[in-house]
């Protein structure tokens, strides 16, 4: 008996089907196509998964920046072969497979802040944002929250007035609101704490105004410390709440 043999291209065509038939389809979501552009600081790859990314992925500035942007889960700031292999149907899905011919220009259409909407540039000249992996990054300090609670104080609405005037004016921005502790109590407390806190910050933006919006909300308990638990100072920096206007740069509301 003989065996048709099909075409290289079809059989790449084939296996690609079947890795995506019986891979989960990943979930519909919005990229952050920041980073990587000329002029910007390159982005570095590391981890077990590095070797198994498309080349498009590995070998391009934009590309690295895609994948540690959106991909790296834990933030450990490594690409294990589980992140790799996501990033991989990802780009594959909104490259239509042509990944090598893939206009990185095309995805910073439509993405610039809005600003034909007023919002409080003042307020927000006053977080002091800072620029990190995922974009424009400010704390919240735990004095606007309850001893212990996730309860937030009056004060807190002030607090948060202009990042709810900016987002209101500025709805396609996606947000992460990201809770933090000290190593005080138990991992378990701390964790919860942590992410009842993040909640409670988006909770009081939709009070205020602020749609569904893109937001992501977590709790990361003492994991990841801003600074030493030795002390009360450092213990007292570590108790926060960071927001992030993904894909934004800082420097944008310093001017």
């Amino acid at each position: 008996m003989h065996r048709l043999k099909s075409p290289p291209g079809r059989a790449l065509a084939l296996a690609a089907a079947l890795t995506t038939l019986a891979t989960p389809v990943l979930a519909q979501e919005r990229f952050d196509w920041g980073g990587g552009r000329g002029g910007e600081r390159d982005v570095a790859l590391a981890g077990a998964g590095v070797s198994r990314l498309l080349p498009e992925l590995r070998r391009t500035p934009r590309g690295r920046a895609f994948v540690m942007r959106n991909f790296d889960r834990n933030e450990d700031g490594r690409v294990s072969p589980r992140e790799a292999d996501d990033a991989n149907r990802a780009f594959l899905r909104i490259a239509g497979g042509r990944g090598d011919r893939f206009d990185w220009e095309s995805r910073d259409i439509g993405r610039p802040v809005v600003q034909d909407r007023e919002w409080d540039r003042r307020g927000m000249r006053g977080y002091r944002m800072r620029q990190t992996q995922h974009g424009a990054t400010f704390d919240l300090q735990d004095v606007l929250f309850e001893t212990g609670s996730a309860r937030l104080r009056p004060a807190a609405t002030e607090r948060l007035r202009p990042l709810a005037s900016y987002l209101e004016a500025n709805p396609d921005v996606p947000v992460r609101i990201d809770g933090h502790t000290d190593s005080v109590g138990s991992d378990g407390a701390n964790q919860l704490l942590s992410e009842r806190r993040a909640d409670a910050v988006r909770q009081a933006l939709g009070a205020m105004g602020v749609g569904e919006g893109e937001f992501t909300v977590a709790g990361h308990g003492e994991a990841m410390p801003a600074a030493s638990n030795a002390d009360a100072t450092g213990r007292q920096l570590n108790r926060r709440v960071e927001v992030t206007l993904v894909g934004q740069q800082a420097r944008s509301f310093s001017e």
